[in-house]
């Protein structure tokens, strides 16, 4: 069942043959999974088990999971007052072979479908309670005790993390020390929510973050959409207003509109304004 990255290679689960680890799943969890269901992506694969449940699957690299942890979705069961699937157990192995540690989480079923794909291009149908339940949801993570840290894009958040990401970019930045930090999902996109009825899943890089980290990465996702952006901004208004809001903004920009930024991305040229704005801003406080 090893997949062969002991030479350090990134693997994408999206090409790797996974029906071996999908039985081994299996046999540990008890459970058929259901083929037609199988959603792959980069680093996990899911599917329906036939006790009506979803099953995903995580591969990630030994040497991340001793710096990052690894059990995210079950730490995340302690949570209260933040819609999200329910955790019903896991079962975790060690590949030596391999250079990877796997786990399989196995959660409630989605209330609804995914709202879309991570960055949208058009904007969703989403109803007033929607963004009620939104709101309710990250002000009550936001206030949630946690010494775990997030990790955004797989790279665990520091201060000197946002230091780097944010002056590779915006070298004019000003200071950039945060000052408040809070829970925060850490990869809040529109792939990873449901419409119509609000649930946010995906819980593996969760943790301390600056504050409004999640708010920014929602608002970046929108720009190619202005409607959705600006609703976004005013329903988070309190946080993205924040200077710590700001930072956050401008650390999430910069992962699209800096030095690694892909011309077909319909967000570039509105986050590089976005991003001069949000710097006169900074420059100005």
């Amino acid at each position: 069942m090893t997949l062969a990255a002991a030479d350090g290679r990134s693997v994408d689960l999206r090409k790797e043959p996974v029906d071996q680890v999908l039985e081994l799943v299996e046999q540990r969890l008890g459970t058929a999974l259901d083929r037609s269901t199988v959603v792959r992506k980069r680093r996990t694969v899911g599917a329906r088990s036939g006790r009506s449940t979803w099953v995903r699957v995580e591969r990630r690299p030994w040497s991340r999971a001793v710096e990052q942890g690894w059990a995210g979705t079950e730490a995340a069961a302690v949570l209260t007052g933040v819609a999200m699937p329910r955790w019903a157990g896991s079962v975790v192995w060690a590949e030596p072979d391999d250079g990877a540690i796997w786990r399989a989480d196995e959660t409630s079923l989605l209330p609804s479908p995914p709202v879309g794909t991570a960055v949208l291009a058009s904007a969703p149908a989403l109803l007033e309670g929607w963004w009620a339940a939104l709101n309710a949801s990250l002000d009550a993570l936001a206030a949630q005790p946690t010494t775990r840290v997030a990790t955004p894009d797989t790279e665990v958040i520091t201060q000197q993390h946002v230091d780097e990401v944010i002056r590779a970019a915006f070298p004019a930045a000003v200071n950039t020390d945060v000052t408040s930090w809070h829970p925060a999902h850490a990869d809040l996109n529109w792939a990873n929510v449901t419409s119509p009825e609000f649930c946010l899943f995906d819980w593996e890089d969760w943790g301390l973050a600056p504050r409004g980290l999640d708010s920014a990465t929602l608002l970046v996702a929108s720009l190619a959409v202005p409607a959705l952006a600006e609703r976004v901004r005013r329903e988070r208004r309190a946080d993205l207003e924040s200077r710590d809001g700001k930072l956050m903004t401008l650390f999430t920009l910069a992962k699209i509109a800096g030095p690694h930024a892909h011309p077909d991305d319909p967000r570039v040229e509105p986050a590089r304004a976005e991003a001069q704005q949000l710097i006169r801003d900074l420059q100005r406080e």
